[in-house]
């Protein structure tokens, strides 16, 4: 896929996560951070089924969305996109400059949605802050989409196994925060659709400004023409020169 191709379809995905993710916050301002269509059931369903080891795994899931596990994968995927150090260098502060700018650009919106959060007594984990988007989803969806690019420039065939593994667990967090209680259902669906429209912004602006070279896989030197190939005479037909 070559870099046109590459703008117009990251541009396209963000920009239909982020209408999607604009409706959806309007519709939580508009009913006063109240509940949303399958909040209540999925929060119900939530408290009745929590078996200790459940909860226990959830728990451990869910704190791989924080702290410092996203911010040392962003940096592998940087260390993976790239085929030389310094574009290892250059993919690696890329990577991280795109979630550092997403978390704060989602605590801003957080801050002025200012969402309550499920009732305390029906949490299961230790939680702080305003409600939408979840910070943990939008974390961990958006590390586990900048990985999943990191692994498709390096290998675009192969490989495929591992990036729907990564693409789960970013998933898996977002659904365990509303496992835990500690997020509406809809809290998670905003993480997601916001991580989905930053990174579509990220990757058309990185596809518009970095080296074509950057974003595809270099040419097999063997496969290239060379001298020692190349016909010796190209437009005499086989005719040899006159004495």
């Amino acid at each position: 896929m070559n870099r046109e191709d590459t703008a117009e379809l990251a541009g396209s995905a963000g920009l239909g996560a982020w209408v999607a993710f604009t409706v959806l916050t309007m519709v939580v301002v508009g009913r006063g951070g109240s509940p949303l269509w399958l909040d209540d059931g999925f929060l119900t369903w939530a408290v009745g089924h929590r078996p200790e080891v459940a909860v226990a795994v959830a728990r451990g899931v869910t704190h791989t969305g924080t702290g410092v596990v996203p911010w040392v994968i962003a940096a592998v995927a940087g260390a993976v996109a790239g085929r030389t150090a310094r574009r290892r260098l250059l993919a690696a502060a890329l990577s991280l400059a795109c979630l550092g700018l997403g978390q704060a650009l989602r605590y801003c919106v957080m801050v002025l949605v200012h969402r309550p959060r499920p009732p305390h007594g029906d949490w299961a984990t230790h939680a702080s802050g305003w409600a939408f988007p979840s910070g943990h989803t939008t974390t961990a969806a958006l590390t586990a989409g900048i990985l999943i690019v990191a692994l498709t420039l390096r290998a675009p065939r192969g490989g495929t196994a591992l990036r729907i593994a990564v693409g789960c667990w970013g998933l898996l967090v977002g659904l365990t925060r509303g496992f835990l209680g500690v997020h509406w259902l809809t809290d998670v669906m905003g993480g997601w659709l916001f991580a989905a429209g930053w990174l579509g912004a990220c990757l058309c602006a990185a596809a518009h400004l970095l080296p074509a070279s950057f974003l595809t896989r270099p040419t097999d030197p063997a496969t290239m023409p060379t001298d020692d190939h190349a016909p010796q005479d190209p437009g005499g037909r086989g005719r040899s020169d006159p004495a």
